[in-house]
C-alpha cells in the first residue's frame, strides 16, 4: 500500500508496496488530496531508469538502503551474527501498520533472526520522526556496528549547512556545495560537544533564513552520533543521522533489542525561519516548561568558589532588589569544594562553610520572594574525592587515563554509582526546597561507553523527576556542549554558551534559536567586562542581547553602582512584561547583506505585535546603511513602528537620526516594511536598536 501523510502543508510519500522495504516517494511540500489512484501513479511514475552496467532493476532507495538493493553509498544497517560473522541478510517487510499520521513497518530477514520495526511520523506540524528498532529474535549474538535513518532529499538540494565550535563558540555554522561523495560528521564526546553538527540542511543554492527550500535533520541524542549527507554518482542523494556506536558497544543477546533515538525532520520553503516556524511548535508541544520562564541569577561569576554566608546575603538582597525570581548556587557549596581540583561525587554540604547546612541562604531567598537553585554535576567524579577513594571500581577509565577538568566520569551504569547518586539528589531536593537544578557536565567521555552512560543518564533524570514532580532541571555542558531534543524533552532550559559576551552570544542564539525556542536559551546579563573574552560592552547591549532567551544575571550585583542596579530593575521589569509574547511567538530573523548588521525579533502568534533587535555587530560597510526590512508581519494589516528604550539608548554616530525615529515612530502597511523598509540609526559597533511595533486599527 501507498501511505500519504499530510500535515501542516508539508506531505510524506511512503510507497510500502510488496515485500521489498518501503521507500520514501516524496518529502516536501503538500501535495494535496491524492486518492489511491493517484498515489499509484505518483509512485509508478517516480521510478527511474535501469541505466547501463548497474543492477538489472530500478535502483530505489529504501528506509534502510544497503547493497542487497544495489545502493552503493553507505548502508543504513550494518552488523553480523557473532558465531558465524556472516553480515546482517537482506530485509523483506512482513507487516505495515498505520495509526493516523503514523507508520509502523516490520521486517526481517528471513531465518536468520533479525527484526527491525521501522516508524515513521508526521506530526500536525508538519515535523517528520523516523526511527528503528533491531531485535534479535535468533539464537546467536548479534553485534550492530550501525543502524542509521536515511531521508532523500532531491537533486535540487545542492548547499549543504551544518554546525562546528568550540568551547564559549558554539554554533558556528559552515557551508558546503553538495558534490560526488560524503560530508561526514562524527562526534566522539559521550555528549554532542561544542563542534556538534547539531542541524544539518541541505537546500537550494544560496538560501537564507527568509528564502529558498530547504530538507533539516537532526538526532535527538545526547551521546556521539554520526551524520552524513550523502549524492551518489547513481543519482540519489540522502541525509542520515545515527547513533555513533563504538566496537563492541551493542551486542544484541536472544531476545535483546536496540532502538534508535529518533531523528527529527523538517521541510520549508521559506528558508531557516519556515523550519523554525515547524519546529517550535514541535518542540513547545513536548515541553516539560511550566509557567513563564522566571530571572535567574546565577552565582558563578560573581563569587566562583569563595562562598561567604554574609557576602551571598547581601548578594540576595541585591537580586531582589533588582528583581530576580529564581536565586542559583553554583559550584563551591560541598564538602572540600574550593576550586575545580576536588570533592567533585561528595554530595553532602561543606559543614565548614555551611556548618548550618544551607538553610540560612535558603531561608533567605524564599523570604525575598525567590526561588533556590543548586548547581551539581552527578556524572562526574574528582580523583580527589573521597567517593573515588571510597570505590574506585565507580570510576571510568584507567586510573593512569588523563583527566579533563582536573575530573573524571562516574560510571552511571554500574547499578551501586547510579544508586548513590540518584539518592544524593534525591537526598538534596528533599532536605531543602530546592525549585531547579543547574545540572553540569564538563568534560567529555574518554571510553567507549557513550550509549550506555547516555541512556542512564536519562534514566537518573526521569526518576528524579518523579521523585521531585515540581523541579526544574538546566542542562549545561560546558556551556553549550549538549543541547539537543533528547535531554530537551527532559529539561527545561539549557545553559546556551559559557560566554556571556553579547557580541558572541548574538550569533550564538541566532544560530541555536533555528532548532531551540527562545524560552529555554539560558541568556544572562553579565558584568561589564566578559569574563570569557576580556571584552568590555555597554550595558545597553547586554541587556538587549540577553532580553530574547531565558532572561538571567551573571554578575555580581554587589560591584554594581545604585545607578546600574535601578537600570537591571527597569531590565528586569521590560522582561516580565514582555516574557510571554517573546516565548510563544514567531522568531524571524533578515537577511541583511552587510555581515556587521543583523536583524532579529520575535512575532505574536496571531502578528498583532513584534519586538526587532536591530544590531550592529561591527562596522557597517557603508557610510548609510541600506534600509532595513521587518520580516514576519502581516501584510496586509498597518503599524506602528516605534524606537524601544530598554535600559539606555544605543550609541550612535550621525550627526542626525533619520526623521521616522526623531517624530518617536512611524505608521506603515506590513507589506511595506518587509518590501521597502526603514533606514535605521547609524550604531556604533556592539550596539542594538530595539524596535516596537503594533497594528493600529
Amino acid at each position: 500500500m501507498i501511505h500519504h501523510l499530510r500535515a501542516a502543508g508539508s506531505s510524506l510519500v511512503l510507497d510500502a508496496r510488496g515485500s521489498r522495504l518501503p521507500a520514501i516517494v516524496h518529502w516536501g511540500a503538500d501535495l494535496g488530496d491524492l486518492d489511491e489512484r493517484g498515489l499509484t501513479a505518483l509512485a509508478d511514475s517516480a521510478v527511474p531508469a535501469v541505466g547501463p552496467s548497474s543492477i538489472d532493476l530500478p535502483l530505489r532507495v529504501s528506509v534502510l538502503p544497503g547493497l542487497a538493493e544495489g545502493w552503493s553509498g553507505r548502508p543504513a544497517l550494518q552488523g553480523f551474527w557473532s558465531a558465524t560473522g556472516r553480515a546482517i541478510g537482506a530485509l523483506e517487510v512482513r507487516e505495515v501498520e498505520r495509526d493516523g499520521l503514523l507508520l509502523r513497518v516490520t521486517s526481517d530477514d528471513g531465518s536468520d533472526g533479525a527484526v527491525v520495526v521501522t516508524e515513521v511520523e508526521l506530526t500536525e506540524h508538519g515535523v517528520l520522526r523516523i526511527r528503528h528498532r533491531l531485535r534479535n529474535d535468533s539464537r546467536d549474538r548479534l553485534e550492530l556496528a550501525a543502524l542509521d535513518a536515511v531521508l532523500p532529499i532531491p537533486d535540487r538540494a545542492r548547499e549543504v549547512l551544518d554546525f562546528t565550535g568550540l568551547w564559549t563558540h558554539e554554533r558556528r555554522p559552515q557551508r558546503t556545495a553538495l558534490g560526488l561523495g560524503s560530508w561526514s560528521r562524527q562526534t566522539r564526546h559521550g555528549r554532542p560537544g561544542h563542534d556538534d553538527p547539531f542541524l544539518t540542511v541541505a537546500g537550494t543554492a544560496g538560501f537564507a533564513f527568509r528564502s529558498g527550500e530547504v530538507w533539516a535533520a537532526h538526532l535527538a541524542w545526547s551521546g556521539d552520533k554520526s551524520v552524513h549527507v550523502e549524492r551518489q554518482p547513481l543519482g540519489p542523494a540522502v541525509i542520515a543521522l545515527g547513533e555513533l556506536l563504538a566496537p563492541g558497544e551493542i551486542r544484541l543477546a536472544p531476545g535483546e533489542s536496540y532502538t534508535t533515538p529518533w531523528v527529527v525532520g523538517a521541510w520549508s520553503r521559506e528558508g531557516l525561519d519556515g523550519l523554525s516556524a515547524r519546529l517550535h511548535p514541535y518542540v513547545r508541544s513536548r515541553s516539560t516548561v511550566r509557567g513563564p520562564r522566571p530571572v535567574v541569577l546565577n552565582t558563578w561569576e560573581a563569587v566562583y568558589f569563595d562562598h561567604d554566608l554574609d557576602v551571598l546575603g547581601r548578594l540576595v538582597e541585591a537580586a531582589a532588589q533588582v528583581g530576580v525570581e529564581r536565586f542559583v548556587l553554583d559550584d563551591g557549596w560541598f564538602t572540600g569544594r574550593r576550586d575545580d581540583r576536588r570533592a567533585l561525587g561528595d554530595w553532602t554540604v561543606d559543614p565548614t562553610v555551611w556548618p548550618q547546612g544551607l538553610h540560612p541562604l535558603v531561608d533567605l531567598v524564599r523570604s525575598h520572594g525567590m526561588d533556590f537553585g543548586l548547581w551539581v554535576e552527578p556524572e562526574m567524579v574528582s580523583p580527589d574525592s573521597a567517593l573515588a577513594r571510597a570505590h574506585p571500581e565507580w570510576v571510568l577509565g584507567e586510573p593512569s587515563a588523563p583527566t579533563w577538568r582536573f575530573q573524571r566520569t562516574l560510571d552511571l551504569d554500574h547499578p551501586e554509582a547510579y544508586a548513590y547518586v540518584r539518592d544524593r539528589l534525591v537526598a538534596l531536593v528533599r532536605e531543602y526546597p530546592i525549585a531547579y537544578l543547574k545540572w553540569d557536565h564538563n568534560r567529555d567521555l574518554l571510553e567507549p561507553v557513550a550509549h550506555r552512560q547516555t541512556m542512564a543518564l536519562y534514566r537518573l533524570i526521569d526518576e528524579l523527576r518523579v521523585a521531585a514532580p515540581g523541579l526544574e532541571i538546566e542542562s549545561c555542558a560546558s556551556g553549550g556542549a549538549r543541547i539537543d531534543l533528547g535531554i530537551l524533552e527532559r529539561v527545561d532550559r539549557v545553559w546556551t554558551s559559557d560566554t556571556n559576551d553579547p557580541l558572541e552570544r548574538q550569533q550564538i542564539q541566532r544560530w541555536t534559536g533555528i532548532l531551540v525556542p527562545p524560552e529555554y536559551l539560558g541568556s544572562h546579563l553579565g558584568a561589564p567586562r566578559a569574563h570569557t573574552t576580556g571584552r568590555s560592552s555597554d550595558l545597553s547591549f547586554r541587556a538587549a542581547t540577553a532580553l530574547f532567551g531565558s532572561a538571567g544575571i551573571e554578575w555580581d550585583l554587589l560591584a554594581a553602582d545604585d545607578e546600574q542596579r535601578a537600570r537591571i530593575a527597569s531590565w528586569t521589569a521590560a522582561y516580565r512584561e514582555r516574557r510571554a509574547a517573546l516565548h510563544t511567538g514567531t522568531v524571524v530573523r533578515a537577511d541583511l547583506c552587510d555581515p556587521a548588521l543583523l536583524l532579529h525579533g520575535v512575532v505574536a502568534p496571531d502578528r498583532s505585535s513584534a519586538l526587532f533587535a536591530y544590531v550592529a555587530l561591527a562596522a557597517a560597510e557603508h557610510a548609510l546603511p541600506a534600509p532595513v526590512r521587518l520580516v514576519g508581519l502581516d501584510q496586509d494589516r498597518v503599524y506602528r513602528v516605534r524606537p524601544w528604550t530598554l535600559v539606555d539608548r544605543p550609541a550612535v554616530i550621525q550627526d542626525v537620526a533619520p526623521p521616522w525615529v526623531l517624530e518617536g515612530g512611524v505608521t506603515l502597511p506590513g507589506r511595506v516594511l518587509a518590501e521597502v523598509g526603514l533606514p535605521m540609526p547609524l550604531l556604533l559597533p556592539q550596539q542594538a536598536l530595539l524596535l516596537e511595533v503594533d497594528a493600529v486599527g
